[in-house]
């Protein structure tokens, strides 16, 4: 797999360029560039099939590198010192990215994941996603990406009604009534849809709560949905999940 990197710090550079040494992947480091002007022709220049790319260069970022190619023909691992709103962003558009200072097992784990793709993903429609939930910081409608076994989604975090826990897959119920089943567990989603109007109320049941119909009292307490689902409240969650519908 032919690598490039791209990164406006030469130290870093350095630092990469050493752990790539140590992975036990065939990974062949073509060329380096320092800004989006260089990256850009380094990526024409060279194709490379993986590019650890920096998102704070001189002349602009990552996302402008990208948004000056026709089309995205290689795997990308994000390299930022942004932990907040970039960071969910990546995310939810499930584009793979390390933290600066880089931590040299999780760089190899994102190559080693990134190598293990059998073919390239669909990168140009997560980037889509990607730069809509950048431009979208502060809407509390994300994009969402989902990724099942034969498709790639993306969904308005608005449409999900509920998520549901079945073993290590989430299956996710939209209000056209759609239903997806991707292979992480729903602790994952709740982390990640934390601050978005999601409540788990239930070891096996996460709602969103402005579609909720009502809350029954009846045989123990449970939630019906605006899709019908009759749902259980956690016995240990019912008083918080109360006085949380009295602020709705």
């Amino acid at each position: 797999m032919k690598v490039a990197i791209i990164d406006d710090e030469a130290q870093t550079r350095k630092s990469i360029a050493d752990i790539l040494k140590f992975s036990e992947q065939d990974l062949e480091l073509v060329a380096e560039a320092e800004n989006v002007a260089t990256g850009v022709d380094v990526i024409i220049e060279y194709k490379p099939d993986l590019i650890l790319l920096d998102i704070d260069m001189p002349d602009g970022t990552g996302f402008d590198l990208l948004k000056k190619l026709s089309d995205i023909h290689f795997k990308i691992v994000f390299i930022t010192a942004y932990e907040e709103f970039a960071v969910q962003a990546f995310e939810f558009s499930a584009i793979d990215y390390i933290l600066k200072p880089v931590d040299p097992k999780k760089l190899i784990d994102a190559i080693d994941k990134a190598h293990q793709l059998v073919e390239q993903e669909n990168i140009n429609l997560k980037l889509n996603a990607l730069f809509a939930n950048l431009e979208n910081s502060v809407s509390e409608n994300k994009k969402l990406v989902l990724k099942t076994a034969e498709n790639i989604y993306i969904i308005n975090t608005n449409d999900i009604v509920r998520c549901e826990s079945d073993g290590g897959y989430t299956q996710f119920y939209l209000i056209d009534g759609k239903k997806i089943l991707v292979s992480r567990n729903l602790k994952d989603y709740e982390g990640m849809l934390d601050g978005f109007g999601f409540y788990r109320i239930h070891q096996s049941h996460m709602i969103n709560l402005k579609y909720i119909d009502h809350y029954s009292k009846t045989e123990g307490g449970a939630v019906v949905m605006k899709d019908s689902s009759n749902l259980p409240v956690a016995r240990r969650k019912k008083e918080s999940f109360l006085k949380l519908l009295e602020m709705i």
